[in-house]
């Protein structure tokens, strides 16, 4: 096994990646069919020097943004940003972030709190903790984002469905407010410094790249607490959604509720949970 993992990874990718494909002309003389450090480097924001170093594993520790900056030019899918990061982390001897004199990250609501989700069915609701962690749910949560693949995951979350999987895009037209909001929550909302956030938001640099980094390095979005939201449902079609947000810092979580905003919207989530027609009525408010 090679001790140069990393290197060897962009630079088999940099020769399999073809001008044309990530649109520059093909150009004469080529020594390989691939790209030119030059050519890589340009796309990436980085210096020829660098990709030079980083290809010959004389520099290991690349950022999560010069990593994020190379998968975008290099256009890797979610697979291959996975297997960049874990050889980045590999090539600098195992993940150095240390969480132990961090506060807990929450992972389990308290018993009340999962009393309060039963007394909000058929509601879509669901407890989060500070970097989108999905702790519980209502049935009702499920039926509307079970089928969008929101609970997919093991252990789902919110920013890396969002920003990861295909139907994120499908199912929310306005994408990029959400993007918007959810960046905002982790930037603003998390504790200082903390290393569970910074763990996330390095993943998704890399593996979402600049749509993600970009929105992070943003100080000047704030997270929005109510507000309306349209989801596309893959079951029963358009939807429109109010939602309130209940945050319980003693436990570094918070409650989300879904409202529908219309009628036709309260009908839709009555199908979805096998509700009686009304179970859920619309509220008649301004959206934010």
């Amino acid at each position: 096994m090679s001790d140069n993992e990393l290197g060897t990874y962009l630079r088999t990718w940099r020769e399999a990646v073809t001008p044309e494909e990530v649109g520059l002309p093909p150009g004469l003389r080529r020594r390989t069919p691939g790209l030119r450090r030059s050519e890589l480097a340009t796309l990436a924001g980085i210096s020829v020097e660098y990709l030079t170093r980083l290809e010959q594993g004389r520099d290991r520790n690349p950022s999560a943004q010069v990593l994020g900056a190379l998968a975008d030019a290099l256009n890797l899918t979610l697979q291959d940003r996975m297997v960049l990061r874990r050889l980045t982390k590999e090539a600098d001897c195992g993940d150095p972030l240390v969480c132990g004199a961090a506060p807990p990250l929450s992972r389990t609501p308290r018993p009340t709190v999962r009393a309060v989700l039963e007394h909000l069915e058929p509601a879509p609701a669901v407890v989060l903790n500070w970097i989108g962690d999905v702790l519980a749910h209502t049935t009702g949560y499920a039926g509307l984002f079970g089928p969008i693949g929101v609970l997919d995951a093991e252990r789902p979350n919110l920013l890396r469905h969002l920003f990861t999987d295909a139907r994120a895009r499908a199912a929310y037209p306005d994408w990029e407010r959400e993007a918007d909001n959810l960046v905002a929550q982790l930037r603003h909302d998390v504790p200082l410094r903390d290393p569970y956030a910074a763990e996330l938001a390095e993943e998704l640099t890399v593996t979402a790249g600049a749509e993600f980094a970009d929105r992070f390095a943003d100080l000047a979005t704030a997270p929005r607490r109510v507000g309306s939201q349209r989801v596309e449902h893959p079951e029963v079609g358009p939807l429109r959604l109010l939602h309130e947000t209940l945050a319980l810092p003693d436990d570094g979580q918070r409650v989300v509720i879904h409202l529908p905003a219309d009628e036709a919207t309260a009908a839709a989530l009555d199908r979805l949970t096998g509700r009686r027609p009304g179970a859920l009525r619309a509220v008649s408010r301004a959206a934010g």
